[in-house]
């Protein structure tokens, strides 16, 4: 049984930006519908949505069938919770809030079985070696995983070079908004110290020769970070587009009652 190419695969194969979006609701029906979009990527949000173990495995089975490549974000770079993400199946994981080499250090070890990491070893119980379904899953694991790590803080951004270079970080995924309240400019994602700071970030990762992405649900912004070296990029949320989508419809149809 072989696995799924992971986003770092994705990646080093494209010739053209992938773009992808935010997987928020917990819903599988709504994930499947996502998945069939024809977009590149889906972000399963474990961070600031309510999505727990079990929901994320039955989202992850649920875009399964398509050729989406899904990437679940942690809440937190906890060791523990990796090693659940992993062992249920996640083969792409984000990692927030991500400021030093020395945190992007620890959380590829947490990503990586011993000797070179501190991960668990449970694969005959889990559903990502698909219970030893896959041969030599041990051995080959990290070829069966990629890990990312968010930039979102000026602090992250001084540093943006020296975790990019760190081994094992597949990548660097920019985050405007938690960017902009650590420049105390808090919902201000566009603002120019903000967009001048992004841009500081994707400079520095891709010099360091790592993918770089960033979330930007407005298409000019995004383009804008494409045309300056972002090489995947998020552009919308299903909540998002159902809360936009249902505020039309009550503007059209009931006068905006729900305002």
């Amino acid at each position: 049984m072989t696995l799924p190419p992971t986003l770092r695969d994705r990646l080093a194969a494209a010739d053209r930006p992938l773009a992808g979006m935010w997987v928020c609701t917990g819903s599988p029906t709504v994930a499947e519908i996502c998945a069939g979009a024809g977009l590149d990527w889906l972000l399963i949000d474990g961070e600031h949505s309510p999505i727990g173990l079990e929901t994320t495995t039955e989202l992850l089975r649920a875009v399964a069938p398509y050729p989406v490549t899904p990437v679940v974000r942690a809440p937190s770079g906890d060791a523990v919770v990796l090693k659940q993400l992993l062992d249920l199946g996640a083969q792409n994981v984000l990692v927030p809030m991500v400021d030093t080499a020395e945190q992007a250090a620890d959380v590829v070890r947490a990503v990586r079985y011993p000797p070179r990491g501190v991960r668990g070893v449970g694969s005959a119980l889990s559903r990502g070696a698909r219970w030893n379904r896959v041969e030599g899953y041990m051995r080959d694991a990290d070829r069966y995983v990629s890990l990312f790590v968010q930039v979102e803080s000026a602090t992250a951004v001084d540093n943006a070079a020296d975790i990019a270079g760190v081994d094992g970080v597949d990548g660097v995924f920019v985050g405007p908004s938690d960017l902009a309240a650590s420049m105390g400019l808090l919902g201000q994602q566009t603002h120019p110290e903000v967009v001048v700071a992004v841009r500081r970030a994707v400079d520095a990762v891709r010099a360091a020769g790592k993918p770089v992405g960033v979330n930007a649900f407005d298409p000019e912004v995004a383009q804008a970070y494409l045309d300056a070296g972002a090489t995947f990029v998020l552009v919308g949320a299903d909540v998002a587009l159902l809360a936009r989508g249902s505020e039309a419809l009550a503007d059209r149809w009931s006068g905006g009652a729900g305002e």
